[in-house]
């Protein structure tokens, strides 16, 4: 029913505060299963705002283990090689393309968008014909992510420099701006010292439309990844709003999860389904939505 765009795993349950941080790939499609997930796309995590880095052929290797149920995405710290923005990130996405992971990410260090060093690995993705996943936060510092200004400019001018370039908008500072803000705190998210995250969920209706519909209006290769509480929260904060959205822009928005420990919240299944049974999205909506569109962006076998 369901395809993720969005997930990660660990091999083992790292120790960040007693807690089940991570999952490992056999809690991942226990889960998948309760929820009718037919497979989901593994991200690594490599920057180390977030955990210590693990690699590619990790996943690659979870992939080949359970190959019905996961496809595989790689990722580079735009830092590596060198920290210049004349890294060579061109050869490594080639070599990974060719071993079958379908796009580039969650590219979530704590830089700025236009940083550089950020743009430099844009620009190879572009080249090499793999989409991208960020995660977008509010600051720098005591977090993760890209940082972009309220109103995103730093992403409208990524989309405008990359036309080619299929960018999947995700995180707290992104879907915050579904709506226009009414502080810019409201798309501010804070990382706790039990490594919870709280914040960047406006809970107020959509008063006005914020920029992101203007964006997915204006620029073809923006799409956005409905995971985590954020993408939901984007959604169940105005019903009325979040139906037209979704019909509106049926044929951009991505299913996930954004799973990382065994207790991740994943409300957006049973919100979309609710939506399909009362009759506010068709089939035909529910399903790209659901599944078609990740299977049409990321080449799948259907």
């Amino acid at each position: 029913m369901f395809i993720d765009v969005h997930a990660h795993v660990f091999k083992n349950h790292p120790p960040i505060k007693g807690r089940k941080v991570f999952s490992t790939p056999e809690e991942v499609i226990e889960i998948y299963d309760r929820l009718k997930i037919e497979k989901g796309a593994l991200l690594p995590i490599v920057s180390p705002e977030v955990y210590f880095p693990q690699s590619n052929e990790y996943i690659l290797e979870v992939v080949e283990k359970y190959p019905d149920r996961f496809f595989p995405f790689c990722n580079i710290d735009p830092r590596s090689l060198t920290n210049s923005p004349d890294a060579p990130f061109d050869e490594i996405l080639i070599y990974y393309k060719n071993l079958g992971c379908k796009g580039l990410g969650e590219v979530m260090p704590n830089l700025p968008i236009l940083d550089p060093l950020v743009q430099n690995l844009f620009k190879h993705a572009e080249k090499v014909g793999l989409p991208v996943i960020f995660d977008m936060q509010d600051r720098i510092g005591g977090i993760f992510g890209l940082y972009d200004e309220p109103g995103l400019p730093g992403l409208e001018h990524t989309l405008q420099k990359f036309p080619d370039l299929i960018i999947i908008g995700h995180g707290p500072a992104f879907w915050a701006e579904i709506g226009k803000l009414r502080t810019p705190a409201d798309r501010s998210s804070l990382l706790l010292p039990d490594w919870n995250c709280i914040g960047g969920k406006p809970e107020y209706p959509v008063e006005e439309e914020g920029v992101v519909p203007h964006l997915f209006r204006r620029y073809k290769n923006l799409y956005g990844d409905l995971s985590s509480e954020c993408g939901w929260n984007a959604l169940a904060r105005d019903i009325d709003y979040a139906i037209s959205f979704l019909n509106e822009f049926q044929d951009k928005l991505l299913f996930g999860t954004d799973i990382c420990g065994p207790d991740t919240p994943l409300p957006l299944p049973d919100f979309l389904l609710n939506l399909l049974e009362k009759g506010k999205i068709s089939e035909d909506v529910f399903n790209k939505i659901a599944r078609e569109n990740a299977i049409k962006l990321f080449n799948l076998q259907d």
